[in-house]
């Protein structure tokens, strides 16, 4: 979306003008290494597109191994601290690698991981996290913790540069939005890389939600991003679905079917919360992606705020006005409802 280059992980092109892609982190240790693969195949069945993996000792590069054998998805391993974590993870078949420079020290080391990155035709992402930064970095910038994320990033793309490495993904992430945005704009203007996004440790459920949303969509909005992760302390098949509902919303990106329905208010003739659920269970699970489908409350909000649906249904006094593309469609009464409805979502997809 954002960038000019664009990087291949093992068939998945990042960058340019690829879609923005969506991703996760396995929650489960690598220690248990079929449950991570039940973990990947719950991302696969969400629409997750690149998964980072937790690599954090060298004993598990068989794990590691198996993983990406069995996986649906593509894998990024995250390292810290090692860099024979990253050798390691490249020699068992990984393509694409992430280091954080706030604890990677080694430089020899890091050089060592870029030649076998060329080598292998692999990825690195760098990924500069506001938690991990250290002193210096901190000092070098006047405290300013987003310039800071900036110079973090800055030195480990100098040593890929030395070695000649491009093939890069470039990340800079705090747990403040506005650290976050500042430091993302920065880059963006910089370099020509993928940029990774998200808000890093964004919390629980709905505040977790609207904090990576916010976050996340501000950057989008303005051309920054090329592959994105909400942070939430939940299911990561939650992360993905926020992503794509992210992408979505700002017609970015399609995946599945839009379903729209009005806040309800004193002119409501049904209960649009459970007619919202009732049409969700209805609909197929091949509803073509845009399908947008609407639950409007009244005949007064129905096809006219939701014109541009390609099917919706609105109370009416007799129970159901049914509407396509904005225009009056049928009528139903609610003891035939569900029986019309799915003969009309035939029509559609």
């Amino acid at each position: 979306m954002g960038s000019k280059k664009t990087v291949c992980i093992d068939g998945l092109n990042i960058g340019g003008n690829n879609p923005v892609r969506v991703e996760s982190m396995l929650k489960t240790p690598l220690a248990d290494v079929e449950k991570c693969i039940d973990e990947i195949n719950a991302l696969a069945g969400e629409g997750c597109e690149l998964a980072r993996v937790s690599f954090p000792d060298l004993k598990l590069e068989d794990n590691l191994r198996t993983l990406i054998q069995n996986s649906g998805v593509k894998i990024m391993t995250d390292i810290h601290f090692n860099y024979k974590l990253a050798l390691a993870a490249l020699g068992a078949g990984c393509k694409s690698v992430r280091i954080n420079p706030g604890n990677m020290n080694n430089v020899e080391g890091t050089k060592e991981v870029i030649r076998q990155a060329k080598d292998r035709g692999a990825v690195i992402r760098i990924g500069a996290n506001g938690g991990s930064l250290d002193n210096r970095q901190m000092e070098a910038a006047g405290g300013d913790r987003a310039a800071a994320l900036v110079q973090a990033v800055e030195e480990q793309i100098n040593i890929l540069h030395d070695e000649y490495f491009d093939d890069m993904i470039i990340s800079a992430k705090s747990s403040s939005i506005s650290e976050t945005l500042r430091a993302n704009a920065i880059l963006s203007q910089r370099h020509d890389n993928p940029l990774h996004i998200g808000i890093t440790e964004a919390g629980p459920g709905m505040r977790g939600i609207v904090k990576g949303s916010v976050g996340i969509g501000s950057m989008l909005l303005q051309g920054i991003g090329d592959t994105l992760r909400v942070s939430l302390t939940g299911p990561n098949t939650e992360e993905v679905k926020v992503g794509y509902q992210i992408l979505r919303s700002l017609n970015i990106r399609v995946r599945g079917y839009n379903l729209v329905s009005c806040p309800t208010c004193g002119r409501r003739r049904i209960d649009v919360a459970k007619m919202t659920g009732i049409v969700t269970n209805l609909l197929p699970s091949d509803t073509l992606d845009g399908v947008t489908i609407a639950v409007m409350g009244c005949e007064v909000n129905g096809p006219r705020e939701a014109a541009s649906a390609d099917l919706g249904i609105a109370g009416s006094p007799d129970g159901f006005l049914i509407f396509k593309h904005g225009k009056y469609f049928a009528s139903v009464k609610e003891c035939d409802f569900e029986r019309e409805f799915i003969k009309i979502v035939d029509t559609i997809r």
